[in-house]
């Protein structure tokens, strides 16, 4: 072997120090998991999995998973006052509390990032029941979000211990084509960008592999900039935004006042065919943010030959922008809660890496539209 193949080797051993295999599920705290559940059942095509609560031995909480092919979402509730569930939905609203990552082994994940500076949540604790066993370990991250590294290898259950089998026979929700996370915006503070994309550096070993200005990412009213952070594989992708000075609000300074603090601004769910999935997903009730018809006009001009037609992508307002590998076809809902925090964008990836740079102005200038109409702008 050649030196700089020894290099190269040693290189990679010291950065895959915590190797992911992407997001195992995303766990929201709610207000009433319950309906919350149906809700992404209903509108989001998701499929009843796994519950936990009284009737399975968990008596502070309830919570009920579900799935759409690789995209699982965990409800938590709390059932009594007091507690850190119920304090955090009081100051956050419904939001994103866990970010959980697939792992070989949880135990050396929370050695690794605790020994580089992590914060621990959940020191390694191995959860069993008669369907095998699962290692769980977290993290302290931005604001109150945590990530939990999951290994599943030696579990064979519907979800987790202390879940059962959960099933709605009444209910029938058809798939609407959503696949995986392909990745989660975090909302920081003022001047908190850098410090983030550093612990994302140092503790976890991702890498910074694209940045935004406020140049890049502005109105007339408004900016913010962001840096994108990945891990090795590509697997785990986390923006980071933090406010930049405008003449009004940005859409971050807003999420931060009524999140009451950083968190997850929204989660990225891909698809294979963004325009199927668009229309279920308004057919059931999703509101999606709408651009100006005059996006268009230039849109090919802009961004080249793609393979959809035109005529479907307007009527439904799903963008398109163009990198050095491909295109990708985007779209972002309004928040799903009523306070103006978390939403979701719906993301088809035609060889493009990026994150639709081209596509930031007419994007936020659809969020300034409904800020201004709730009076936050």
């Amino acid at each position: 072997m050649s030196i700089a193949a020894i290099q190269k080797e040693n290189t990679n051993t010291q950065t895959d120090f915590l190797p992911l295999q992407g997001t195992d599920y995303v766990e929201f705290y709610v207000g009433n998991a319950k309906q919350a559940a149906h809700y992404y059942m209903s509108a989001f095509g998701f499929q009843a999995l796994a519950y936990a609560g009284p009737e399975t031995g968990i008596k502070d909480k309830v919570s009920y998973a579900v799935r759409q092919h690789k995209l699982t979402f965990v409800l938590t509730t709390p059932i009594r006052p007091g507690n850190e569930i119920a304090d955090h939905i009081y100051k956050h609203g419904d939001g994103v509390k866990f970010l959980a990552l697939m792992v070989d082994d949880a135990t050396s994940a929370w050695e690794q990032t605790t020994k580089r500076g992590g914060q621990s949540y959940l020191a390694p604790q191995q959860l069993r029941d008669e369907a095998g066993q699962v290692v769980m370990s977290g993290i302290h991250t931005y604001g109150d979000t945590v990530h939990l590294f999951i290994e599943r290898k030696n579990y064979k259950g519907a979800f987790l211990p202390g879940f059962k089998p959960w099933s709605n026979p009444h209910f029938a929700p058809a798939d609407t084509g959503l696949l995986y996370v392909d990745h989660c915006v975090g909302n920081v503070g003022w001047n908190q960008m850098n410090p983030w994309v550093k612990f994302y550096e140092d503790v976890m070993g991702f890498k910074n592999i694209l940045s935004f200005d406020d140049e890049d990412i502005s109105t007339e009213y408004s900016a913010l900039m962001s840096k994108v952070m990945s891990n090795g594989n590509g697997y785990v992708k986390f923006p980071i935004n933090e406010p930049a000075e405008g003449k009004k609000k940005s859409q971050v300074e807003e999420y931060l006042e009524f999140y009451n603090g950083e968190g997850v601004q929204h989660v990225a769910l891909a698809t294979h065919d963004i325009v199927k999935t668009v229309k279920d997903l308004m057919s059931r009730g999703v509101e999606f943010l709408k651009v100006p018809n005059s996006y268009y006009d230039d849109l090919l001009d802009r961004v080249g030959h793609i393979d959809e037609d035109l005529e479907p992508l307007k009527e439904l307002g799903i963008l398109v922008d163009r990198d050095n590998e491909g295109y990708l076809l985007q779209l972002f809902s309004k928040p799903v809660q009523d306070r103006p925090t978390l939403f979701f964008e719906i993301i088809q990836r035609k060889g493009a890496k990026s994150f639709g740079k081209g596509n930031f102005k007419a994007l936020f200038e659809a969020i300034e539209r409904e800020q201004a109409a709730r009076g936050n702008l």
